[in-house]
This record gives structure tokens, sequence and C-alpha cells, in this order.
């Protein structure tokens, strides 16, 4: 039974570093002789993640929708509970290995808390393997490069550190492949946005922002072509009108990112798009606008549209 076990689990609307850190996290945990570990996820897998664990045969770890009360979990590439499962608040956390800001986040008892400014998660617990004295075969080795090529876009985001880069040549050379050639197979295999709907489409990777009155909403999807996905933009702005209203948010931004080229088109909707066009010294025309350069929420899009809103 669930309860029985210390759930490992990323956030909502799980990407591969949140899917795969809880994979690594529950065998590292193994591997110390703490077998009650269990790697859970918290939304539908993306066609990238899935790319990755079908290409290792790796089996996609159960889905959950809350936890009860006094729950054992582990948060991997998450803190904020807004982020997190339902019933996170009462639950019993004993870890968290994260690589993003800390907020909203609290515990009755003391816990192992590791937080560190790295491009991805993976590449804590590369450290932690390290640190451990355990080994790391070829397949954790590939779980935690694809993790590293998803969240730098093969170390050409700006969140990439020295860390990131040196782990993925390490893992290079464990895996025994050529990152170059997969990482760019994985990277394509999460953009093929054909079968989604625009509903789907905006929450693919999508983090609530902020509390109280001002609410707002990050989504981010990575593509090869721009223009295919802009002309789905009639569809998708409904979508996000209709989020705004179902959640009461103040302003939905979606990113869409080319991979290759590293830039993003801002498609911004809501009450607060005043705060794009400050944030970033743009005027917004038919309710969009070209970021040069920018490919991460984390390091480029949160801290402007959070200095403004």
């Amino acid at each position: 039974m669930l309860k029985q076990n210390i759930l490992i689990f990323g956030h909502k609307n799980p990407d591969t570093d949140s899917i795969c850190s809880s994979i690594l996290k529950e065998r590292l945990n193994k591997k110390k002789g703490i077998q009650e570990s269990k790697a859970v996820r918290l939304g539908e897998l993306n066609k990238e993640t899935r790319y990755v664990l079908e290409n290792l045969g790796i089996e996609i770890p159960e889905m959950i929708e809350k936890v009860e009360e006094a729950q054992k979990v582990i948060l991997v590439d998450h803190n904020e509970f807004n982020q997190s499962v339902q019933g996170i608040e009462k639950s019993n956390i004993l870890e968290v290995i994260d690589h993003h800001r800390i907020d909203d986040f609290r515990t009755e008892k003391p816990i192992y808390f590791t937080t560190k400014p790295y491009g991805c998660t993976a590449t804590i617990l590369y450290e932690e393997f390290k640190k451990c004295e355990v080994e790391i075969g070829k397949e954790e080795a590939m779980l935690m490069a694809s993790c590293i090529i998803s969240d730098t876009l093969l170390l050409k985001s700006p969140t990439t550190t020295e860390y990131d880069i040196k782990t993925l040549k390490e893992l290079e050379k464990i895996a025994n492949i050529n990152i170059e050639e997969y990482g760019l197979k994985m990277l394509k295999a999460g953009t093929d946005l054909n079968d989604f709907s625009e509903e789907q489409l905006i929450n693919i990777d999508s983090k609530n922002v902020g509390k109280g009155e001002i609410k707002y909403i990050i989504a981010q999807v990575n593509t090869v072509s721009i223009p295919d996905v802009l002309k789905r933009q009639e569809n998708i702005e409904k979508a996000i009108n209709n989020e705004i209203q179902k959640q009461g948010l103040s302003l939905f931004v979606l990113a869409i990112t080319d991979i290759l080229n590293c830039n993003s088109e801002i498609i911004a909707l809501g009450s607060r798009v005043d705060v794009i066009e400050k944030g970033f010294g743009v005027k917004l025309e038919n309710n969009r606008t070209f970021l040069e350069g920018v490919v991460s929420r984390k390091k480029q899009l949160l801290p402007q549209i959070d200095k403004y809103i």
C-alpha cells in the first residue's frame, strides 16, 4: 500500500527532471537500504519524458492525486506547496532536493533540505550518489544526463552552471553515448505538439506563481518551429482565457520556446499584461511579443515578472 511507502515525487505537470529525479532518488534510497521508497508522479508524462523512459525500458511511475495525512514523502525538483500534491500541508515531509527558489514552504519538524542553484535537480543527485559512494550505472547515468539536457536545453540555457557542464561530461563517459546526438533526438521528441489540444498544450509545463489576490501562471512549450504553434493562437488564447476565469488569475504567460535557436515568443493575457511590457521593455502586439535569447522561465521570465507585478 502507498501509505507504507515513502513517496518520492516532483511537481505537478511533471517534466523530465521531475520524473527522472524521483526515480533516481528511489534508487539511491534503496541502495542505501531504504527499501520502502517509491517514486510516483503528479501528472501525465510529456513526450520528451516518455521518450527517455521508453528508450531505457523503465516503467512509468504510478500517478497519485493526493496524499493522506502523515504520509511520508520526499519532494524533488520543487518545494512550493502550490506546485505539489493535494494534502501536502499535512504530510510528513522527510526531505527536499531542489534547485528552485524557496517559497511557501513549512514543516513541523526539522528535515533534510538540499537546495543548490544548479541547472537541474539531477546534478545535485549525481553529487549525492558520489557522496554516498553509490555506483552510478549506465541507466542511472542516462537518466541524469536526460534531466540535465532537458532543463538546460543541452547546456544552452542561462540556468546552466559549471556543475551541470562537468557532470554531463562525466555522465557521457559512464553512459558511453554521444550527448549531442542523443540530446537533440530527446529534445525534438518533446516538440511534437500536434496531438495536444490547446487546453493540454498550455498545461504541458505550467507553474502557478504568486498568492493572495495576485496569482499568475507561466507556461512553456518547446518547439523547433514557433510559427507552427502560432497558427493555433486564436484557440490557444481561448484556452488561456478559460484558465484565467477558472483560477482567478491576474496574468497567464505562455512561452513558446525555439530549442534550436534559443528564443521565445510570448503570448500574454490577463489584467496585468503590463508587467511583460515593463519587465522586458517591449510592446505587446496581438497579445504577443518576441524575446530574443529568452529560454529560461526560472532565470529570465520569473524574476522580471515578479519584479513588476
